[in-house]
């Protein structure tokens, strides 16, 4: 990227930019979704800067088609040995990902891990990193259906219940659309905040989520079946926000004792019923907060505050920050002007690498030369500052 002080600084898209090579290794079974959301990102940064800024490859164990979740058959681009020169690998699991996992898989990512790749993740394809030790002594996001389970056949992989983590040379994500949120922070940091938010707005995304967000695991996976009360109970809470329940409510509507409704927060949840209830709200309230205009007074009346400085009092005991603090800071990402971008070094690419891998991407880019957007940011970027 070419840089201009002309009144401020400014980055532009340069067309000489090597475009960034993902290889999204398919592991049977994968969640279309989460792959998808991880994709989707690069095409659009290639169509809004109008440069070919990455470019993407499908690839399974043998090159044979590989079948999603939700039973489509996907024909990948080549298989794990192909000579494709790739600067970051993703491994997208979904559904009984400890069968799918194959020998050629991590011979795979161990192969690309010692030649440098960035090495990630979407869904539960996590499980295939650390099997392949590439995620010991790093932390690591996935479905929280595996929090659990990984912990316990990884021990030295450092688990978090984030949406999405990136440390270091390890990117990984949760399920879903987490990925989405992933993949424009790394966009964004080798190309700019403004083509993030120009993404976000393509795909009608309000906001886009910080790495510090967490899962929110149902309670009842965490419980199991085993406590229907408190199961009662909690979602009587969730329903309850705008005017919350006295505890004796609560235990009356649960048919339990106040006494026997602390008991079973204390032993299940280490925590009193009522600090339970107040954390619900100010979850609420932080989504609110980041998610609607809502003046803060609305928010705090929504949430089940009887006034702004309780609510701010309250806000701050768990956040560390002022509602208003919240508000300004979550905005941030989304305001800043493009910076110089940090791209892997530059390899020599393969000639013998058949057209065919290069297709989806190079598709993806003539079709969208037809449209309005296309090379938008970078045109909004050449634009005189006033």
């Amino acid at each position: 990227m070419e840089q201009s002080r002309e009144g401020g600084a400014r980055a532009r898209v340069s067309a000489t930019v090597r475009p960034q090579r993902i290889g999204f290794l398919l592991l049977e079974n994968f969640t279309l979704m989460a792959h998808a959301s991880a994709i989707e990102p690069l095409r659009m940064a290639n169509q809004l800067s109008g440069v070919e800024l990455y470019q993407w490859f499908t690839l399974t164990d043998t090159g044979e088609p590989v079948c999603a979740s939700d039973g489509q058959r996907i024909m990948p681009d080549a298989s794990v040995e192909a000579p494709i020169d790739l600067d970051v690998v993703i491994v997208c699991g979904g559904v009984a990902q400890k069968k799918s996992i194959r020998e050629a898989h991590l011979q795979f990512l161990q192969r690309h891990a010692r030649r440098g790749c960035i090495m990630g993740a979407v869904c539960t394809g996590a499980w295939a990193l650390a099997q392949a030790g590439l995620l010991n002594d790093h932390r690591a996001s996935i479905h929280w259906e595996c929090i659990s389970g990984l912990q316990e056949a990884f021990p030295r992989v450092l688990v978090t219940s984030r949406l999405f983590t990136i440390d270091r040379d390890r990117v990984t994500a949760s399920g879903g659309t987490a990925p989405l949120d992933m993949m424009l922070h790394l966009i964004a940091r080798d190309h700019g905040a403004d083509l993030m938010a120009a993404i976000s707005e393509m795909f009608m995304c309000e906001r886009v989520r910080g790495e510090e967000e967490k899962q929110r695991v149902p309670l009842r996976h965490v419980l199991g079946t085993s406590q229907p009360k408190l199961l009662e109970i909690v979602s009587l809470m969730e329903a309850n926000i705008e005017e919350p329940l006295e505890l004796k409510e609560l235990a009356g509507l649960a048919d339990i004792s106040r006494r026997q409704l602390e008991r079973l927060f204390l032993k299940y949840l280490n925590c009193s019923p009522s600090k339970y209830y107040l954390t619900i709200r100010v979850n609420r309230a932080r989504q609110l907060l980041r998610q609607t205009s809502m003046r803060i007074i609305e928010v705090a009346t929504a949430c089940g505050f009887v006034s702004t400085p309780h609510f701010s009092k309250c806000y701050r005991a768990i956040f560390g920050v002022s509602p208003s603090s919240e508000r300004s800071v979550d905005a941030k990402p989304l305001a800043g002007l493009m910076v110089t971008p940090t791209l892997p070094s530059a390899r020599l690419f393969d000639e013998r690498v058949s057209l065919r891998a290069c297709v989806p991407a190079e598709l993806a880019r003539l079709a969208a030369e037809g449209e309005s957007t296309f090379g938008s940011v970078a045109r909004a970027l050449r634009a005189p500052l006033s």
